[in-house]
């Protein structure tokens, strides 16, 4: 029983997954901040040139 616990506690390739998980949550995170900062920026220019055109 000792044994087993001890390689249960030796095992990381669950901690791994884990990690990657994180990762790919941050990244996505990320990414939808600069989505919603371009998009907004590019609200603004196409509302500009849309007053333009009137």
């Amino acid at each position: 029983m000792k044994n087993l616990i001890a390689r249960f506690a030796k095992d990381e390739s669950g901690a791994t997954a884990i990690e990657y998980g994180l990762i790919a949550a941050l990244i996505s995170v990320v990414i939808i901040g600069v989505l919603g900062i371009i998009g907004t920026s590019l609200n603004v220019k196409f509302g500009s040139v849309a007053a333009s055109l009137q």
